[in-house]
């Protein structure tokens, strides 16, 4: 195993432990949609028999990912995000989230490219949608990885589980995130920093990364901010989060996907008045338009409401009205 210690695109450290897993259990397949990487060439080498690139046809990648797993298979689905989840909607619902409610299968989608990754590809190559699609669909579990060293460590849930599962990566090298608590499939979130301020921000992804530069912006200006990595974004533990929400008066949620459309923000609005929770939530994502223009992600990020510096005015805002 590599040394996850070593800044990586978290799809190499993902990758790294599939293929152990594969030298270690025959029952692992994995199918790619004409999409590489140097760990893809070794699993292609070392276990030609149990690997399949369909070209670009991810549609056929998911017909093939259903039946190699009712025939038993663990299998691993790999493509450029926008296109393993948009591009093959509907053989996803009917082969994989329909199908899982009759037959066992495990099916383990990987999506590399989540929000702005391919920056410089544009909104075709882009992806602000697929939390809201993947979690629309019953027997779904998506999982929203924030760092290279939580890439490596989930593989269990991958392999252990049943169901059709979505693993959103990042396609750039991220910082490597401090990880005080274990990383806890159950619970699908932890804390990245606790004080003893008013307001949460619970971020997914990327933007757990922005989370914290907004909390230590913040505390410059006098407001302590906690700060929550969820990653777990179908069925992580309710009691456990309402437990530690409750000493909030105000919450924030921050995801790289189209603010209002059906994704963490709406998942945290629907967990709040199911448990009769008073406090506030206020919404960050992208503003509800696609941009063509190239620049730097957190340029573009600036434009789009989600960068550090418009973040911290809205935060500041929210504080002072809650005070009201």
């Amino acid at each position: 195993m590599t040394d996850i210690q070593k800044p990586r695109a978290m799809r190499d450290t993902f990758l790294e432990a599939v293929y152990d897993e594969m030298s270690k259990d025959n029952d692992v397949f994995f199918v790619t949609a004409d999409f590489g990487s140097p760990v893809i060439d070794r699993i292609k080498l070392d276990f030609p028999s149990r690997f399949i690139n369909v070209g670009i046809a991810e549609q056929n990648l998911i017909n093939i990912s259903a039946g190699l797993a009712l025939e038993g298979f663990k299998v691993f689905s790999y493509a450029i995000a926008p296109f393993i989840t948009m591009r093959c909607f509907e053989q996803i619902r009917v082969n994989l989230a329909l199908l899982s409610e009759v037959r066992k299968l495990n099916v383990n989608l990987i999506g590399v490219g989540a929000g702005y990754s391919y920056v410089v590809s544009g909104p075709t190559h882009q992806c602000y949608e697929d939390i809201t699609l993947m979690r629309s669909m019953p027997n779904m579990q998506v999982f929203s990885i924030s760092d290279q060293v939580m890439a490596s460590k989930i593989l269990p849930c991958a392999i252990n589980n049943n169901g059709p599962k979505y693993f959103r990566l990042d396609a750039q090298i991220l910082p490597i995130l401090e990880h005080k608590d274990n990383i806890s499939v159950q619970d699908g979130f932890l804390f990245r920093r606790s004080t003893k301020g008013t307001i949460c921000l619970l971020a997914t992804g990327y933007m757990v990364h922005t989370a914290l530069n907004v909390s230590e912006a913040l505390s410059q200006n006098g407001i302590e901010t906690s700060v929550i990595d969820i990653f777990n974004l179908t069925s992580f533990n309710q009691s456990k989060l309402i437990a530690h929400l409750s000493i909030y008066s105000g919450i924030v949620s921050m995801e790289e996907g189209f603010k209002g459309r059906g994704g963490l923000d709406a998942m945290l609005f629907n967990f709040l008045l199911q448990n009769n929770m008073s406090v506030k939530l206020l919404n960050i994502g992208v503003e509800g338009s696609y941009r063509f223009e190239v620049g730097s992600r957190e340029s573009i990020h600036e434009k789009v409401g989600i960068g550090l510096n418009s973040v911290v005015e809205k935060v500041m805002y929210f504080n002072k009205n809650l005070k009201k």
